[in-house]
């Protein structure tokens, strides 16, 4: 009796799997979304290109020269490290 059991189960549990998760993932899905109250999909945020591109297309504008940067060897632009900070030089 088991293994007629066993084997109806292992055959008819994706028609019977299926229906759940995709229901348990819509109710998550709406669930998170009304959770987190973020409505701004990703693909309308401007993208780190475009955010780029208007930035020095403004510095153009200003009059300023784009290709005046600063030196790599001066790291004025990394933060210290976390370690580094109660050192005594």
């Amino acid at each position: 009796m088991w293994p007629i059991i066993f084997n109806a189960m292992r055959t008819y549990a994706p028609y019977i799997m299926w229906p759940v998760a995709a229901m348990v993932g819509v109710v998550g899905y709406n669930v998170e979304r009304l959770v987190t109250g973020n409505k701004e999909t990703p693909w309308k945020t401007k993208s780190i290109a475009e955010e780029r591109e208007e930035r020095l297309l403004e510095q153009l504008n200003e009059g300023k020269d784009v290709t005046d940067v600063e030196s790599l060897m001066n790291h004025k632009f990394v933060p210290g490290a976390v370690l580094d900070r109660n050192k005594k030089s």
